[in-house]
């Protein structure tokens, strides 16, 4: 039976297509035409305009973060199922990907975003071997309700006191704690349409005050909260204190930094085909047990081209999952990650077309500061550019 145009509009409405799609739209005029026809010498359709981004020449540096909104108390489990999820990590990460290695000699990174209301000493005590073990770093998660801007600010505060306790989080020269962040429930800035899960339209400038420095909340589709910028390295401007402020951004280009203000680090969202099958998904760079990785998804990440604009051979990809949850943590500790690592190390790591590094949250942002400032080459060398190494690692 043909689909009526109302019936392919509730499609589109159930799944928040009409939030991003005109974004992506714009991201293919933009970026991706110009881009392929560069690379394939022919001028398609939309691509005549001057390239703003410069060609890319030689090596292409492969940035690839694992963002993991890390809850060991998922759907309230008991302290001690968390403690076990937690042991699992511990025990199975290194175990499983020691033995993958970037161009620069790092294993797999795993960024855990943990959730300041799920604190528990003996979590972040585990958190810390993982680091020290070189295995990545954590980071600041958090969900929250009904909140004003008041109790948001003495909320994150706590928290980040609770876990950089244990020697979590980088430091400016004067101590103070600095944290790259991921909003619980995706609603940063009271970005859902009734309210839930914040309740703060002003939080991006709260939470640069408290010491934010990088937003990897995104890309959140098929969620509401997905902005209508896709694909991007930017600077949200405009009134920031206006809910939905994320909504509204510059891009990040070479030469121009805001150094009052948090960077918004997107990963990528796509519309991909889906294997063997004459159908279209959303590809929203989100790994979990429904979802594994796999080859033909690797490739639809890299090939979404996010760079800062000017630096078009530094390509940045930022994955997220749900690590501590069984099911998950099934895929995320077993022979899809593998997989996934294998088709890295081995498709984007030769040394000729393309050199793949393994990145920390904290270490994609140095890099991509660097960037800003005109800095070109390896990416390695700008690991700790801005933001130091947390006390855990020494």
């Amino acid at each position: 039976m043909p689909v009526t145009p109302t019936q392919f509009l509730d499609r589109i409405r159930s799944k928040n297509l009409h939030t991003w799609l005109g974004g992506y739209a714009r991201y293919w005029i933009q970026d991706r035409i110009p881009d392929i026809a560069r690379s394939t010498g022919r001028k398609l359709a939309g691509a005549n305009r001057p390239s703003q981004n410069g060609e890319s020449r030689g090596v292409r540096h492969l940035l690839f973060a694992m963002c993991d909104h890390y809850e060991p108390l998922w759907g309230k489990a008991p302290i001690e199922r968390g403690e076990k999820r937690v042991k699992a990590w511990v025990e199975g990460y290194p175990r499983l990907f020691d033995e993958f290695r970037d161009a620069d000699g790092k294993m797999p990174q795993h960024s855990f975003f943990f959730p300041g209301e799920e604190y528990a000493p003996q979590f972040l005590d585990d958190l810390a071997l993982l680091v020290r073990g070189g295995c990545g770093e954590v980071e600041f998660h958090l969900h929250h309700d009904g909140d004003s801007e008041e109790s948001l600010r003495s909320s994150i505060l706590h928290h980040l006191d609770n876990i950089a306790s244990h020697g979590h989080f980088s430091r400016d020269d004067d101590g103070r704690i600095r944290y790259a962040f991921i909003h619980g429930n995706w609603s940063l800035a009271n970005g859902r349409n009734d309210g839930r899960w914040c309740g703060v339209d002003a939080e991006i400038p709260l939470l640069w005050d408290t010491g934010c420095y990088v937003d990897m909340t995104f890309p959140s589709a098929p969620d509401e909260c997905q902005p209508n910028i896709v694909n991007q390295i930017y600077w949200p401007i405009g009134d920031l204190r206006q809910r939905r402020c994320y909504e509204n951004g510059q891009r990040a280009r070479v030469g121009e930094r805001m150094d009052d203000r948090i960077l918004m680090i997107q990963g990528p969202l796509a519309l991909a085909k889906r294997p063997q099958r004459m159908s279209i998904r959303i590809e929203s760079a989100a790994i979990d047990d429904s979802d594994p990785p796999s080859a033909a998804r690797v490739r639809t990440w890299v090939n979404q081209n996010i760079h800062v604009e000017g630096r078009p051979d530094w390509i940045f990809v930022k994955i997220h999952t749900h690590g501590c949850p069984e099911q998950n943590a099934a895929v995320l500790l077993g022979e899809h990650t593998r997989a996934m690592h294998q088709t890295l190390t081995q498709d984007y790591n030769d040394g000729q077309n393309w050199a793949l590094h393994y990145v920390s949250a904290r270490e994609m942002y140095n890099i991509a500061m660097a960037a800003l400032d005109g800095h070109a080459g390896d990416p390695n060398d700008y690991r700790d550019y801005r933001m130091p190494r947390p006390p855990v690692l020494g």
